[in-house]
């Protein structure tokens, strides 16, 4: 079998005709869906996350060259396809910007090296690598990972970049708690003041979902419904994600409005939007059939809202994909339809 026929998919659909979709412009597709939530990152949180970008595209590279030369693998066709950019694109996009840039490196090895290569490499993978390398990270290194730029200063380029190289000294001056780590703080100092009250301070939380962040949410909803328009993606396992962060949040705050955030919030802080549209809809970690999807989508939103509200950490998506895909066999096993002229049993 020829290189370009391994790595290209066919889809065959009514009325029967063959399509062939390759891997590389389905890559291509989702970097370009990227696009916008990374300009408006950029502009508003800060540049830093352009270097950071560079840092982990180059280290998943290389090491995908590297695991590739070990296995005997041809470099060409899979350094060419894309699946290491979006993956580290990814680590990017959910590290802080200015976080040293061993801490990107580290999080690019774990996730090309051992939650890809080590399990088989493209198409073999159980769980999502850029994942497996947030969680890995952030249980590792909690206070790095925590250290996000302050929306509220006018941080320099310079400084940013002295940050990333570790050369900064006036790290604690650059940095702040995000949003959600901020109201989980707050509501656990003074459990007494109403969360609308707390939400009020528009200089941290913005009009939804904390200010500057709320922008980046809302860019990673256009890209995702690019993707759903260019039918790279399927709209199973967002809907279904979606509906399970606004279903549970609504049910808490409309039981203590004065305790729990709105859904609104929910939905435009943290990485709601940017997994619902870019994590939970990766093929080979997740689910294959529609239902199974939808299953899968809704089980790692409730997971991620009790994680964030009622957990350790102020943001629960890493952790609630990560077991979704341990259960994503079982799911596709009980949802699969049956074989055609096969009874189900």
């Amino acid at each position: 079998m020829s290189r370009d026929r391994i790595h290209t998919m066919r889809f065959i659909s009514p009325p029967y005709l063959s399509q062939n979709k390759s891997v590389r412009s389905l890559m291509v597709k989702v970097l370009l869906a990227l696009l916008p939530g990374v300009a408006v990152y950029a502009c508003l949180i800060g540049p830093a996350i352009l270097l950071q970008m560079v840092i982990a595209s180059a280290t998943a590279l290389f090491a995908e060259a590297a695991m590739l030369k070990l296995r005997g693998k041809p470099l060409g066709p899979f350094l060419s396809d894309g699946s290491a950019l979006v993956t580290s694109w990814l680590i990017a996009l959910t590290f802080p910007p200015i976080a040293p840039w061993w801490l990107t490196v580290s999080g690019a090895l774990i996730a090309i090296v051992i939650a890809k290569h080590l399990y088989g490499g493209l198409g073999q993978n159980p769980f999502n690598p850029a994942m497996v390398a947030f969680a890995a990270c952030i249980v590792s290194f909690p206070a790095l990972m925590s250290q996000w730029p302050s929306v509220t200063l006018d941080t320099r380029f310079t400084d940013q970049i002295l940050a990333v190289l570790g050369l900064s000294r006036n790290l604690d001056a650059l940095t702040s708690a995000t949003p959600l780590d901020a109201l989980k703080t707050a509501l656990r100092i003074s459990p007494e003041t109403p969360i609308a009250t707390m939400l009020s301070d528009t200089k941290i939380y913005g009009l939804a979902g904390g200010r500057a962040w709320e922008c980046v949410a809302a860019a990673y909803f256009l890209g995702g419904l690019w993707l759903l328009r260019c039918k790279v993606i399927r709209w199973h396992a967002p809907a279904g994600f979606l509906f399970g962060v606004v279903a549970l949040s609504a049910a808490c705050w409309f039981f203590d409005p004065g305790r729990f955030a709105s859904p609104l919030f929910h939905t435009f802080s943290g990485g709601v939007l940017l997994g619902a549209f870019f994590i939970v809809t990766d093929p080979v970690s997740g689910c294959a059939s529609d239902m199974g999807k939808m299953i899968f989508g809704f089980s790692a939103g409730i997971l991620a809202y009790t994680i964030r509200v009622f957990g350790g950490y102020p943001d629960g998506v890493a952790f609630s994909v990560l077991i979704l895909n341990v259960c994503a066999p079982l799911i596709d096993l009980l949802t699969r339809p049956p074989v055609f002229g096969m009874k189900k049993k």
